[in-house]
């Protein structure tokens, strides 16, 4: 393993009750400021594999290690964030409170706090709803309200597990590009979960194909499209043969992303079933 890994994942496999293997012999390592999404059909693990990662589960053989620690040392030393499909927001807490509560978990004094939800909110571009509650946002505006609270103590790790799935192709493409700015911003190192392929090659530096189950990484594709990336970038040559490399490693893993449906959760290509 390498020492300067953010994350570096040895031999991983979990198995569940009734002889199922979800993950079997996942080596990866994710190196500081790295942009790295998962993507796979549906059950290949890697939900399963972001949440060992997040100490949420157990591996059950194998070595897991954040920035340095043990997954659990990591978990309780605060070295990641984690940004659900579900904004996961309390509706009696204002905007602010929510991003704050970390601060509040972790002692800081109400001064600090305060700063440090205005920056967080500037940096989601949500200034002015501080005092709204969630209810009062729209789906996009409430996950950028749970990526700032996820952001707020700045944690070494960003883990997002399907953040804007749930969201119509126009808000998640915007996302997307907030995403990007906010990740050059914040110098994150973030480990993504998606079923879009165009998603994936458009915020990535990597993208880990896994196999079907139990999952495996089947191929590794390095995204060499240009910083910042914005509409132009779907629209490149580039980014169209990025896409189609992915399709094809997921199609040598077993998959056949032409025959899957929303849904379902399956492959996602453009928006629509392809």
């Amino acid at each position: 393993m390498s020492g300067s890994a953010v994350v570096s994942l040895s031999n991983v496999t979990k198995a569940f009750g009734g002889g199922v293997t979800a993950l079997q012999s996942i080596d990866l390592e994710v190196q500081p400021g790295e942009f790295v999404s998962l993507i796979g059909p549906s059950g290949c693990g890697k939900s399963t594999l972001l949440r060992i990662v997040g100490d949420l589960v157990e591996p059950t053989s194998g070595d897991v290690v954040v920035n340095g620690k043990s997954a659990r040392q990591a978990r309780l030393d605060r070295e990641y964030g984690i940004v659900f499909q579900d904004s996961v927001l309390y509706d009696w807490r204002t905007v602010s409170k929510n991003i704050g509560l970390p601060l509040e978990l972790l002692g800081w004094d109400r001064s600090k706090r305060a700063d440090r939800v205005r920056e967080m909110l500037e940096l989601v571009e949500l200034q002015g709803f501080g005092d709204h509650r969630p209810w009062q946002l729209s789906g996009g505006m409430q996950q950028r309200v749970s990526i700032a609270r996820a952001l707020s103590f700045s944690p070494a790790l960003l883990l997002m597990d399907e953040p804007f799935g749930a969201l119509d192709e126009m808000t998640r493409e915007r996302l997307n590009a907030e995403v990007l700015r906010i990740w050059a911003r914040s110098r994150s190192t973030v480990l993504f979960v998606t079923h879009s392929i165009p998603e994936a090659v458009f915020l990535s530096t990597r993208v880990v194909v896994m196999s079907r189950r139990p999952g495996r990484i089947a191929a590794i594709v390095d995204v060499d499209l240009a910083q910042p990336r914005g509409a132009d970038t779907r629209e490149d040559a580039r980014f169209f043969e990025l896409v189609t490399e992915v399709r094809d490693r997921l199609r040598e893993g077993g998959l056949d992303a032409d025959r899957t449906a929303p849904g379902e959760g399956e492959l996602v290509v453009g928006g629509e079933t392809p």
